[in-house]
């Protein structure tokens, strides 16, 4: 199977490092005009110099704006208002006990894990179906199924992307868009490294050893044994948004390496 997204526009939120810039890889890779964006000019400038390196003759731009506040989102959509691939990929992670999360950390994770997504959407799912072609993923995780203690206030926010995306793939049925949502296990990203490195600094436990650690100790029903990486996130992503998936829709597709024990 060659995948082919010669012609097609892609938008990629929160892509200027990790699994975010591993989506850019793969989409223009495939052919895409991709557009990445990143909170700093500085980030996105960084950014596209290393894809520039990496996928030579990628067609790329990047846009610098906060999509975790309306005010980001708009200014985005000002200067993009139109694509044919929407990846929502910006998130926020950490690990807090419940009771020391407050109000404004609750917001903040739900403005910046569900409401950028959901602002963005809105703004790009009409056009899409009135071209008859579309195709928008959201990046949650299997922590939105498999709800992880120490971060509660992750869990929630991505157990809520994976409404909306089933929600929306219901309400464009029939007509050539597909939304779905994509969930990652533990990954090696640059987010995930710098957690662990510090991690590694407070124990004396080397970074390796502390990533096997918390596979085995946190996600035990883990099948892979270790943390996923950048590009088999992308590789998901990257069909899913692909002609090869026109049927595949209303879904949270698993890149989690066998974490979650039930089907579906």
């Amino acid at each position: 199977m060659k995948i082919d997204l010669t012609g097609r526009r892609a938008v990629v939120t929160g892509s200027t490092a990790g699994i975010g810039f591993g989506i850019v890889q793969g989409l223009a890779a495939a052919g895409a005009a991709v557009l990445l964006n990143g909170r700093t000019q500085d980030r996105v400038d960084a950014a596209l110099q290393q894809l520039a390196d990496t996928v030579p003759g990628a067609q790329a731009a990047g846009i610098a704006a906060d999509l975790g506040t309306a005010e980001g989102c708009k200014a985005f959509l000002n200067a993009a208002p139109e694509t044919d691939i929407l990846v929502n990929n910006l998130g926020i992670f950490g690990t807090a006990p419940f009771a020391k999360l407050s109000d404004a950390d609750w917001q903040l994770y739900f403005d910046v894990n569900v409401m950028s997504g959901v602002r963005m959407t809105r703004a790009y799912l009409g056009p899409m179906v009135d071209r008859g072609w579309g195709r928008v993923v959201f990046i949650s995780s299997e922590s939105g199924l498999n709800i992880p203690p120490e971060m509660v206030q992750y869990g929630f926010s991505k157990a809520a992307q994976i409404a909306i995306a089933r929600g929306l793939a219901e309400s464009v049925a029939g007509t050539g868009v597909t939304v779905n949502s994509v969930l990652p296990g533990p990954t090696d990203s640059e987010g995930v490294r710098k957690a662990m490195a510090r991690r590694a600094e407070a124990t004396g436990v080397p970074a390796d050893t502390v990533a096997e650690r918390f596979v085995k100790e946190l996600r035990p029903s883990s099948l892979i044994r270790r943390l996923a990486t950048v590009e088999e996130v992308a590789n998901m992503v990257v069909y899913a948004c692909s002609e090869q998936a026109s049927a595949t829709t209303g879904a949270a597709l698993r890149v989690e390496g066998g974490i979650l024990r039930h089907p579906g």
